[in-house]
């Protein structure tokens, strides 16, 4: 029963645009640098129409209810964005477990101040945690409006990262070659009707071939106009070669940078060094700073493996000193990488590192959601069925034109840029990487998680498993971080609301 003293309901969500389940999680590639919006306090924009009085409301039936601490709870679900509520907005999310028509409820419950419950029911209405009883079907819709491309513009690479698939042989792609796969992008783009195009210059090194990037992008800036597509465009680079004028290079064209940065000196050094076994961390951080004083943010991927996973609080609590956007990326085994038994992902030590990681953001939390970063490919920020774009709305570029469903299986190509549409020669292909939908997975059909986990990466599962239709073999890991996730993103909403 409801107390008769409350405190007034308050209910939190992230503004960042309109909530809508995409089925599919456009940050692959370990790239993602959303650009997420400040918090506040819900706002009723979205009204109930009167004619809604009437109509019976339910709690919408897949969220999921978690304890933030004596006063706020975290609900998360398919059908709505993360919401922190406190224990009076609860008490009237909870009226909601038994079908209620909206007009009864301000005369069932008249201890509660009227305008508080009805501001509240407004939000919660808003949030979507109360929905209309007979619109309660969920529904994935699995149509991304975004199609992305790996542009493996070079083998070369100045490093020698233990963990890397790539055999760096002296290969550069043509810039001719380089138009035809954008001009192949913007075909596929446009036959299968794609709002915006995701570009992602990528190597080896991309930044070897720094005059070759601003070639393709202006050719992509031209196709994106004349098509009517949004463009958007990101280099992934170690970040050992970056100087001002590739900084204002980047500006220019408007492109994204990304960079490796495994932990703070030998933690980085003891995995990402150069041809010659140097160190390479002086020079990242070198680059970082450069991007930094020079006007640009760059995004920071962090690999994480059985060898610096205990570096993991101090690389954080770097960057977030830095106000840097980062992505926590667990190791995959390659065929390369297979010898280096120390990689491996040992759980304990992995789950420790994680956790003390967690820590130290807790203590310095950024004003920007961390749900799609924190946990390898998992997005916790909102449902999708599938980890990755891989087989559905990606494609892989080689430097001979060459087209792959996966950067890290490159040599099996399926198509190439004479193709006229080579995204449906992706989809149609049933060779190589499968990228199940999490419904298809055994072990993860039933799990509450399955809608933001997905199973993780195809490949990896394959590796260790020899099948694509079950869950990852870091399922335990993943189980482990999820609620301290969620628990960060919760404090998150609380501090900056």
């Amino acid at each position: 029963m409801l107390s008769k003293k409350i405190d007034r309901p308050r209910i939190l969500v992230s503004l960042n645009s309109t909530y809508i389940a995409t089925g599919q999680c456009d940050c692959d590639g370990g790239d993602c640098a959303c650009d997420l919006s400040p918090l506040a306090e819900l706002s009723s924009d979205i009204q109930l129409s009167l004619g809604m009085l009437e109509t019976e409301f339910v709690i919408s039936p897949n969220s999921q209810i978690m304890n933030l601490d004596d006063t706020y709870s975290i609900c998360y679900g398919t059908d709505h964005k993360v919401v922190i509520l406190n224990q009076s907005a609860l008490d009237i999310l909870n009226i909601f477990k038994k079908p209620h028509k909206l007009h009864n409820i301000t005369t069932a419950h008249s201890h509660i101040n009227e305008i508080d419950l009805k501001t509240a029911i407004q939000e919660l209405y808003q949030a979507r945690l109360i929905i209309p009883k007979n619109n309660s079907l969920f529904n994935l819709n699995e149509i991304p409006e975004t199609l992305s491309a790996w542009l493996h513009i070079t083998d070369r690479c100045n490093l020698r990262c233990d963990y890397c698939y790539l055999p760096h042989l002296a290969r550069d792609m043509s810039i001719d070659i380089g138009r035809a796969a954008i001009e192949s992008t913007f075909r596929s783009a446009t036959l299968n009707h794609y709002r915006r195009v995701k570009l992602k210059y990528a190597g080896g090194e991309a930044l070897l071939c720094s005059p070759l990037i601003k070639d393709l992008h202006l050719y992509a800036k031209s196709l994106s106009e004349e098509r009517n597509i949004i463009l958007d465009g990101v280099v992934l680079s170690n970040g050992t070669l970056i100087t001002p004028e590739i900084i204002e290079m980047l500006q220019i064209l408007n492109l994204r940078l990304m960079i490796s940065l495994d932990g703070l000196s030998d933690f980085h050094n003891i995995q990402r060094t150069y041809a010659g076994g140097k160190g390479s961390f002086q020079d990242v951080e070198r680059g970082i700073k450069i991007a930094l004083q020079n006007g640009l943010i760059p995004d920071i991927s962090i690999t994480v493996s059985g060898r610096n996973a205990e570096g993991l609080p101090d690389l954080i609590e770097w960057i977030l000193e830095h106000n840097l956007p980062f992505s926590l990326n667990f190791y995959r085994e390659n065929e390369l990488s297979a010898s280096y038994e120390d990689l491996q992902l040992e759980e304990s030590r992995l789950i420790k590192g994680m956790l003390a990681a967690f820590k130290v953001i807790e203590l310095k939390l950024p004003n920007r959601s961390l749900l799609g970063s924190l946990v390898d490919r998992a997005n916790l920020a909102s449902p999708h069925k599938r980890t990755c774009g891989v087989g559905q709305s990606y494609l892989v570029f080689d430097y001979q034109g060459q087209i792959a469903k996966c950067q890290m299986q490159l040599h099996k190509t399926i198509s190439s840029i004479n193709t006229q549409d080579p995204l449906s020669v992706v989809r149609q292909d049933k060779t190589g990487i499968q990228n199940l939908s999490v419904e298809e997975k055994e072990g993860c059909r039933t799990c509450e998680w399955k809608y933001w986990c997905t199973g993780g990466c195809s490949l990896a599962t394959f590796k260790a498993t020899g099948r694509y239709d079950i869950q990852s073999p870091n399922c335990n890991i993943y189980k482990a971080l999820y609620p301290e996730a969620l628990r960060l993103e919760g404090l998150r909403l609380l501090k900056y609301s």
